[in-house]
C-alpha cells in the first residue's frame, strides 16, 4: 500500500527570483514559518506535508511549481485562511538528498524557495527503555541554571524571577548537560524532561505545557542544536532521553492559534468550556455524547485552546512533528501528555504511525485514571468491547501510585496495609503487559511522596524500595532521592528548585554540602538500589512471584533462570522473625543470600529478622 507523508511548510526566508539592483532593499520574506523545516529521504512514509505561513501575506494567491528528480508536488491545499499553503511532496525511492527549488508566482510577483531533504536521520545507539531501566523526571526550569545569559531573552514575555513561585527560575539545558554525571552516579538510565519546546506565554508557562512553537526549543532553555547535543552526550554515557509531547492543546500565543489555518483547528464553543477531565468517559459503555464531547473538546485551561485532531491537515501536522523530533534529535522515547483527551482514533493512528516508522520505539501515555480496567483500556493489545486499539505500548500506572501510600499508612487488614499492594498486583491479568507500565511515587502534578507518607523516612524508604523492585518501569521525580516535600494544592510547592542547581544555593545534591543526615541516607539507598537493579537480569524479562502478606509482611521474588531476588517488606511497627518455610518453591536450593541494602551476607535462610518498617532485598545464592 502506498504511504503518504504530509509536510507542513512555513517559509522563513524566500529570496526574490527576479534580479534586484544592489541598492534595492531586499524583498520581505514570503513565509514566516516552514514546518517541518526539513525532511529525510529515508523515511518510510513517502509523502511530506509542508506548512507555509505568513501572518500578513496572502500566500494562498501564489501558484507553486518545482523541478527536482524524484520529487513530485502531488497536491497544494488552501485553507479558510489565505495566510497558509500546504504542500504535499511525494518522494520516490531513488530521490537524493539536496535542496528542492520551488517557484511561487502570483501575477508578476515571483519568489523562489528551496526546501531541504536530508539523507540520514539521527539514530539512538541505545535500546529503547524497558523494565530494566529507571526513568528520572525533571522540570528543566527548576533543575539547574547552567547559562545565566539565557535567563531573559528579548522578545519573550517572561524572564527569570527566582523569587516568584509561579515565575521562571532560569534552569536550562546546559544545567542538565553539566550534571549528566550526577545521573550516571545515581544509577539513572533514562531522562524524561517536562516539555522543552517554546512556551512564550505572558505568565505561568515555566512548566512547558502551553507550547507556542512545536518546532523550536524554548530559547530560555537553549537551542534545538543544544538539545540534540545534550541527547548525544547522554547517549555517550548510556543515558536515554524521553521527550514530553502535547497533542491535546497549544498555548494561546502560538501563531497557529492567533492566526488559525481554519476555524476547526481548535474546538470552539459559544463561551469558554473547560474539559470535564473524565477520562473514564472514553471507555464507558454508558457514556453520554455530552460527556464525551466535554472530555475531548473542552479546553484544559483558558490559555490552552483544545486542538481538533479530526481535522486531517492538523492530524498530519501533529504526527509529522513527532516523527521530525525523533529523526532530528535521536530520541529514545516519547511521553504523551493527557493521552485520553485528544480524539482517541487519532491517537491510535499516531502511535501506529510512529511504531511503523520506528519499530520498537518507546511510547508511554499519561493515563490519569485510578482504576485498573479503565487504565488497561489504553494499552496496546487490550481486547476492548468497543473494538478500540490504542497501539500504545506503555501507560502510566496511576492505580499503583494511589495504592502505595495507602498501603504504608493504614493498619493491616484483609485488603489493607501491604495486602493492598498484593491485591492490586493480582489484577495485572487485565493488562496486556504489566511490565511495560510506568510506575511512580509522585510526579510534577502530584503531592510529593514524602508528604503522602506523613514525612516518615521509614515509610518513605519502604515505598522507594517497593517501587524499584516490583514489576514495571519505575520513574523517579527529581529530588525524590532527597525526600523533597511539597503539597500539590500549590503547584510551585511540588516544583521547587533542585538543591545545588544555582550557584547561590546553600545545599547541593551534587556535592552533598548542606544535606541532612536523613537526606544523605536516602540518597545512598537510592544509589545502591538503582545501580544494582541496572545490572540484575531479573528486571529484564524476569518473573514476579508474590505471596499473600501475613502480619503486614509482604514477600515477593524476581526470577530469571538461575538468578533469584527475594524482597521482604515489613510494614509493621514491630520487629518480626519471619519463617521462610512458605517460600520454598522459590528457593531452589539457595543456602545464602546477600542483602543489597546493608551489604551483609546471610548464611542461615530458615528465618529472617526484620526491623520495624524495614526492607530486605536479597540476592539468593
Amino acid at each position: 500500500m502506498k504511504r503518504t507523508v504530509v509536510i507542513l511548510l512555513v517559509l522563513a526566508c524566500l529570496t526574490p527570483g527576479v534580479a534586484q539592483k544592489k541598492t534595492a532593499k531586499p524583498a520581505p520574506p514570503l513565509f514566516e514559518h516552514v514546518e517541518p523545516p526539513f525532511w529525510w529521504t529515508s523515511m518510510k512514509n513517502r509523502t511530506v506535508q509542508v506548512l507555509l505561513h505568513h501572518s500578513k501575506v496572502n500566500i494562498a494567491d501564489y501558484a507553486v511549481s518545482l523541478n527536482y528528480p524524484g520529487v513530485t508536488l502531488s497536491e497544494v491545499r488552501k485553507t479558510g485562511n489565505p495566510h497558509y499553503l500546504f504542500l504535499y511532496l511525494t518522494l520516490q525511492p531513488e530521490v537524493k538528498a539536496g535542496m528542492i527549488p520551488m517557484e511561487f508566482t502570483a501575477g508578476k510577483k515571483k519568489h523562489t524557495f528551496s526546501y531541504e531533504l536530508k539523507e540520514k536521520l539521527v539514530r539512538s545507539p541505545l535500546a529503547p527503555p524497558d523494565a530494566s531501566d529507571v526513568v528520572y523526571l525533571l522540570m528543566p526550569d527548576r533543575f539547574a541554571n547552567g547559562d545565566v545569559k539565557n535567563d531573559t531573552v528579548p522578545g519573550m514575555f517572561e524572564g527569570a524571577h527566582r523569587d516568584k513561585p509561579n515565575g521562571r527560575h532560569g534552569g536550562d539545558l546546559k544545567g542538565i548537560s553539566d550534571h549528566l554525571p550526577y545521573f550516571n552516579e545515581l544509577g539513572i538510565t533514562t531522562l524524561w524532561l517536562n516539555p522543552v519546546l517554546e512556551n512564550n506565554q505572558p505568565r505561568w508557562s515555566y512548566h512547558g505545557y502551553a507550547i507556542t512553537d512545536l518546532y523550536k526549543v524554548d530559547a530560555r532553555f537553549g537551542t534545538n542544536e543544544e538539545y540534540r547535543l545534550l541527547i548525544e552526550k547522554g547517549h555517550g554515557m548510556g543515558i536515554k532521553m524521553i521527550q514530553d509531547m502535547v497533542m491535546n492543546h497549544l498555548g494561546n500565543e502560538s501563531y497557529l492559534v492567533k492566526d488559525l489555518p481554519d476555524k476547526d483547528w481548535i474546538h470552539n464553543f459559544p463561551e469558554f468550556t473547560r474539559s470535564n477531565f473524565r477520562g473514564s468517559a472514553m471507555s464507558d459503555p454508558y457514556a453520554s455524547a455530552e460527556d464525551v464531547n466535554r472530555m475531548n473538546g473542552g479546553w484544559f485551561d483558558n490559555h490552552m485552546p483544545d486542538l481538533n485532531q479530526k481535522n486531517p491537515m492538523l492530524a498530519t501536522y501533529l504526527i509529522q512533528n513527532s516523527l521530525w523530533w525523533i529523526g532530528y534529535a535521536g530520541l529514545d522515547g516519547i511521553r504523551m501528555d493527557t493521552y485520553p483527551y485528544p480524539d482517541k482514533e487519532f491517537m491510535s493512528v499516531w502511535a501506529r504511525t510512529v511504531l511503523e516508522e520506528f519499530p520498537g520505539f518507546y511510547l508511554v501515555g499519561e493515563v490519569w485514571i485510578n482504576a485498573v480496567p479503565t487504565s488497561a483500556y489504553w494499552q496496546k493489545g487490550m481486547v476492548n468491547r468497543d473494538g478500540y486499539q490504542s497501539f500504545l505500548p506503555s501507560i502510566t500506572d496511576f492505580p499503583l501510585h494511589g495504592a502505595i501510600p495507602s498501603a504504608l499508612n493504614e493498619k493491616e487488614g484483609y485488603d489493607t496495609g501491604l495486602a493492598r499492594l498484593y491485591f492490586l498486583l493480582s489484577q495485572d491479568f487485565i493488562y496486556p503487559d504489566a511490565n511495560q507500565l510506568l510506575t511512580f511515587l509522585d510526579n510534577h502534578d502530584l503531592t510529593r511522596f514524602f508528604n503522602t507518607v506523613g514525612k516518615d523516612p521509614a515509610r518513605f524508604r519502604l515505598g522507594l524500595t517497593f517501587l524499584l523492585t516490583t514489576r514495571g518501569i519505575p520513574q523517579l521525580y527529581y529530588a525524590t532521592e532527597l525526600m523533597m516535600d511539597g503539597d500539590a494544592s500549590s503547584h510551585p510547592d511540588i516544583r521547587r528548585d533542585f538543591p545545588g542547581g544555582w550557584k547561590e544555593d546553600k545545599s547541593s545534591a551534587f556535592t552533598g554540602v548542606g544535606l541532612t543526615t536523613e537526606q544523605q541516607e536516602t540518597l545512598a539507598l537510592t544509589k545502591k538500589l538503582l545501580n544494582w537493579r541496572k545490572n540484575n537480569p531479573t528486571f529484564k524479562g524476569g518473573r514476579l512471584i508474590h505471596f499473600v502478606p501475613e502480619n503486614n509482611v509482604y514477600v515477593y521474588f524476581r526470577i530469571k533462570g538461575n538468578d533469584r531476588v527475594m524482597v521482604v517488606l515489613n510494614g509493621s511497627e514491630k520487629e518480626v522473625t519471619l519463617s521462610t518455610a512458605r517460600f520454598t518453591e522459590c528457593w531452589k536450593g539457595a543456602s545464602r543470600a546477600t542483602d543489597i541494602i546493608s551489604g551483609k551476607t546471610l548464611d542461615n535462610l530458615s528465618s529472617l529478622q526484620l526491623g520495624p518498617r524495614s526492607a530486605l532485598v536479597l540476592e539468593l545464592k
